[in-house]
């Protein structure tokens, strides 16, 4: 494996070079097949009493655009393909933080178009590809913790790197750039800026100090060289969604950790080691996509086996104490999380919604044992608890299966760090990476952003075996343009293991098809899109959804545009374009200010010079307001 070529990938692209499959299926019997199933399609996706149903490909983009404008707040966008943002008429943005902007004063002028920023400042600076965030007030004040998920290297090493560390010095640059920022912001007169040197900002990368709680801390399988307690892990790897605590603490969440291990064993003597096992499943092994193992052996799986086991997981931050130690939550289970949806049982016990976003994994739910109220301790609330698993039915109900020592047969360790096995074991639902999950603020009803699965087919599998041919949640075959499920408990108790479920929307191109990959009737030319991702709710119902997608505007995405971020509306199934980012970005990450006034976007790994017109691409944090003063969200 080429590790220079290995950085410029996407993790999909790198978990594929690693752990290839089978070929997909000719495409001309994917869209026959995709065509035989339109019926159920139509049958399955449902918006509610009263809704309002657009025929795809029916309408016009101005006259969709039209008719949606009644149900929103704002005249509907159209895609662009620039290099900027857009935003309806009557709306403004600007940027809040890039990367490289100082947190303290001792780093002001720490970047530089030309070299980026050096290492002595990288955990000094507001780090690189932002995702997952949310604001909390503390004390009156104001602060957004905010994820790193990766690093670009060829933007943040020397040129003569080419995007591999040649240092341990250079890894470290890399180790400090990720993580979570958690920073003080403030209305200055003119917009939301960082608070520099508040006693409140942090930097956390991987190699912050942790700790863990529940049934896998202190087990045979965390336990390291440099750790043999098996209490004390380093860092926080690939942060991706976030999820906010009923208490007021922040939820990071560990997503593609496998790619940054690998073994110098291997490469030496040109043989492999003998894997843990799991390790495959996860897709642990080889070379990592940042070469840490050559400069820090606790990367290096032929000399710290273990290491994996420790990521992976939910980490609680709390944004209010900043000596305070991160918590990973083992009883949460380890896959590759995507964001943490915290909602309350009718009972009182807490609930957390997860969803593993790889092709053919899981949707996972965990339930606590205890119950909480305002102003109770919160001791034991996420160490204390049972793991279920997703299974959709194809009568439109489903169940979540408990994960224990009794339906798994793995010892309650064995099976938290496995995780992905025991939703094997237990026969749970393969999905089309379960992205986001957000949980509907004004009725009992949750969500999943299903952001798409090229590998879905009649005879695919995933890594661990289980059949990826096309299911009632997953209709189609080389779904390269995903969808988003939703599901309300029985007895409208989100602690209820029943459920029944039905799709929101079915994301696709009523340009380009007259099928299945046309989209579900709410999809049209003035809204369509592909790869929802991030997906969050405001305070009155609405849902946000955030792309991550091909932006291309080419082919089958002809039309498509930019990533973006759109409003729905549950009740009538409406949807309408809010946001275009600039080419090559994710759109990805939502909160609000305090006053609701203003919100926060995340804008990741953005295409060109933006947002500077020169020197290197910035991920940033925008704010976007209402010109009249009205609350946004």
């Amino acid at each position: 494996m080429d590790i220079k070529k290995t950085v410029d990938l996407s993790w999909d692209e790198f978990d594929e070079l690693k752990d290839p499959r089978p070929a997909e299926n000719e495409f001309d019997r994917v869209v026959e097949s995709a065509i035989s199933r339109r019926g159920m399609l139509k049958g399955i996706v449902a918006f509610g009493s009263g809704a309002m149903v657009f025929g795809a490909g029916a309408l016009t983009s101005a006259t969709s655009a039209r008719a949606q404008a009644a149900a929103f707040p704002f005249e509907p966008i159209p895609t662009a393909t620039d290099f900027d943002i857009h935003v309806p008429d009557g709306y403004q943005w600007k940027s809040v933080v890039r990367w490289g902007d100082a947190l303290w004063s001792e780093a002001d002028g720490a970047y530089s178009p030309e070299t980026g920023v050096a290492v002595a400042m990288s955990n000094k600076v507001f780090g690189e590809n932002t995702d997952g965030m949310e604001l909390f007030a503390v004390d009156g004040k104001q602060v957004i913790a905010v994820n790193s998920e990766y690093v670009n290297p060829k933007i943040n090493l020397p040129a003569a790197s080419e995007g591999v560390p040649r240092s341990a010095d250079e890894v470290r640059l890399l180790q400090n750039l990720q993580g979570v920022t958690v920073m003080e912001i403030a209305d200055n007169g003119e917009g939301y800026a960082v608070v520099k040197d508040s006693p409140l900002n942090r930097r956390i990368d991987h190699n912050t100090k942790m700790t863990m709680d529940g049934p896998v801390a202190g087990a045979e399988l965390v336990k390291t060289n440099a750790d043999p307690e098996g209490m004390s892990p380093l860092g926080t790897l690939n942060n991706c969604g976030s999820g906010k605590t009923l208490w007021g603490t922040y939820l990071t969440c560990e997503e593609n950790f496998n790619g940054y291990f690998g073994t110098t064993e291997a490469m030496q003597d040109q043989k492999p080691i003998q894997l843990p096992a799991g390790f495959s499943r996860y897709g642990i092994g080889g070379e990592g996509r940042y070469a840490y193992e050559k400069f820090d052996e606790r990367f290096d799986i032929s000399k710290e086996p273990n290491e994996p086991h420790r990521h992976g997981w939910i980490v609680e931050i709390d944004p209010a104490n900043p000596d305070s130690t991160p918590v990973k939550h083992t009883a949460l289970g380890r896959f590759k999380h995507e964001n943490a949806a915290m909602t309350q049982a009718v009972d009182g016990r807490i609930v957390v919604y997860m969803g593993d976003d790889e092709r053919g994994e899981f949707m996972y739910k965990y339930v606590s044992n205890g119950t909480w109220a305002v102003g109770q301790p919160t001791d034991g609330l996420l160490s204390d608890g049972t793991l279920y698993v997703a299974k959709f039915k194809d009568d439109m109900s489903g169940e979540w299966l408990a994960l224990t020592s009794e339906t798994t047969g793995m010892e309650i360790t064995d099976l938290l760090v496995h995780a992905r096995m025991a939703g094997s074991h237990v026969g749970a639902t393969t999905m089309d990476r379960p992205e986001w999950i957000a949980v509907n603020p004004v009725k009992t009803e949750a969500y999943c952003a299903l952001t798409n699965n090229s590998r879905r087919g009649a005879d695919a599998v995933n890594s661990g075996g289980d059949s990826m041919a096309p299911n009632a949640p997953n209709t189609r075959e080389t779904n390269n343009f995903g969808q988003i499920v939703r599901w309300r408990p029985e007895g409208e108790d989100h602690g209820a293991t029943g459920f029944t479920w039905d799709l929101y929307v079915m994301a696709g191109n009523p340009e380009v098809y007259n099928n299945e990959y046309s989209g579900s009737d709410n999809v049209t030319p003035g809204n369509m899109f592909n790869s929802p991702d991030g997906m969050i709710f405001d305070s009155k119902g609405g849902l946000w959804i955030q792309t991550d997608g091909n932006y291309s505007n080419e082919g089958e995405f002809e039309g498509q545009g930019n990533n973006q971020m759109l409003l729905g509306n549950t009740e009538t199934g409406e949807i309408a374009r809010f946001l275009t980012g600039p080419y090559g970005c994710e759109v990805t990450g939502l909160c609000w200010s305090t006053d609701r006034k203003v919100a926060f976007v995340g804008i990741q790994h953005p295409g060109g010079s933006w947002p500077d017109g020169e020197g290197k691409p910035r991920s940033s944090v925008i704010q976007v307001w209402r010109e009249d003063g009205e609350t946004v969200g």
